[in-house]
């Protein structure tokens, strides 16, 4: 019994519900913001029926800092592609760690953090994606203090005892 082009679980089903190539020139640059970053969507739910997951770019200008925030309960990835992240986090921004090119850096839900653009000359650029289909962003107002702790994560599955 074959199936009719377009009926349900066909072939021709896909063609528009399938994969989805969203080109670094279409993305969306309408979504939340927080002061200091330009964020992008390229996956979301408005945009493409995401409902788990949200992706897109962010850009820190040279030299530059975001403020203070948090993305509520969803979880966030942050991917470098070029330049050096800065990143404070906690009540008082009170912990900092650094990332560059190639480095992964997780966020968990409701974690007040900051990204800093450690570099003076280029900017920095980041893919991002969050759990969930919508941009949450909550800025916050925060008073850093003024040296955070270096922090060195260590993965728990291979630390030594």
């Amino acid at each position: 019994m074959s199936e009719q082009p377009g009926a349900e679980g066909s072939p021709a089903r896909w063609r528009h519900d399938g994969v989805q190539v969203i080109r670094g020139d279409q993305l969306d640059p309408n979504t939340a913001h927080t002061p200091g970053m330009q964020r992008a969507a390229a996956v979301n739910a408005a945009r493409n029926g995401a409902q788990q997951i949200w992706a897109g770019t962010v850009t820190i200008a040279p030299d530059a800092k975001t403020g203070a925030h948090h993305h509520g309960d969803l979880e966030s990835v942050i991917y470098v592609v070029r330049g050096r992240a800065r990143l404070r986090w906690g009540e008082a921004l009170e912990f900092v760690a650094e990332a560059g090119p190639g480095d992964f850096i997780f966020v968990p839900p409701f974690v007040p953090h900051q990204e800093i653009n450690a570099g003076t000359e280029e900017p920095l650029e980041c893919v991002l994606v969050r759990s969930g289909g919508e941009a949450v962003v909550v800025n916050l107002d925060i008073e850093p203090v003024e040296k955070p702790e270096s922090v060195a994560w260590i993965d728990p599955i291979h630390r030594h005892p």
